[in-house]
């Protein structure tokens, strides 16, 4: 069994126009909290960011922001957690987010949240990374996205051999379970695999 120890949590740095994309930030900070998993993420204050780190630092959990050091002020950093790694760029944060993480959710955002999950999506696409990737679909939020990927898939630019693991869930009391049991499948079918293309995911 490969355990989830940190979770990346993608999200939008506003609070968004309906309520239930805050209180779904909240419930999934505490119950981070609550299992011992590690928060990574933007590093800010303001918006779902804020609330989904405040909420796992209110509950004893523990957090690591990624900031870039021109985002410190705009996103107005939270200065709680327990580490904040500052970076140079988007790039170099976006990376750190990765190598620190078992696995990914991505709550409601804006641009920069949709271009986080598309690059891990494209990454996954790729084969260079196993990690579980989930959206977590509040109030129907990425029905738009999930609608193109489909059309992607039926027009085949999306090609049938190319290997897509997107998890999705409704609930925020469905996000960690379906993360492990995608991380212990992941585990399995690289145990599989011969050892020099294992070392390569």
């Amino acid at each position: 069994m490969s355990k989830i120890k940190t979770v990346c949590v993608y999200c939008g740095s506003g609070p968004g126009t309906d309520p239930r994309f805050t209180e779904a930030a909240v419930a999934l900070g505490k119950t981070l909290a609550e299992n011992g998993v590690r928060l990574v993420y933007g590093g800010g204050s303001l918006g779902l960011m804020g609330s989904v780190a405040t909420s796992v630092l209110d509950h004893g959990g523990t957090v690591t922001g990624i900031i870039p050091d021109f985002l410190k002020l705009r996103e107005n950093a939270l200065k709680r957690v327990q580490e904040m790694i500052v970076t140079p760029d988007m790039h170099e944060r976006k990376r750190l987010m990765f190598e620190h993480s078992d696995a990914f959710v991505a709550l409601p955002g804006g641009i920069g949240t949709l271009e986080e999950l598309v690059e891990q999506l494209t990454w996954q696409q790729l084969g260079r990374h196993s990690k579980p990737i989930l959206i977590a679909n509040i109030a129907n939020f990425w029905e738009p996205l999930l609608g193109l990927l489909t059309h992607m898939r039926s027009t085949q630019f999306i090609r049938p051999t190319l290997a897509i693991e997107i998890l999705k869930a409704e609930r925020v009391e469905d996000i960690l379970p379906r993360l492990q049991a995608a991380a212990d499948k992941a585990s399995e079918e690289t145990k599989q695999l011969a050892p020099e293309v294992a070392r390569r995911l």
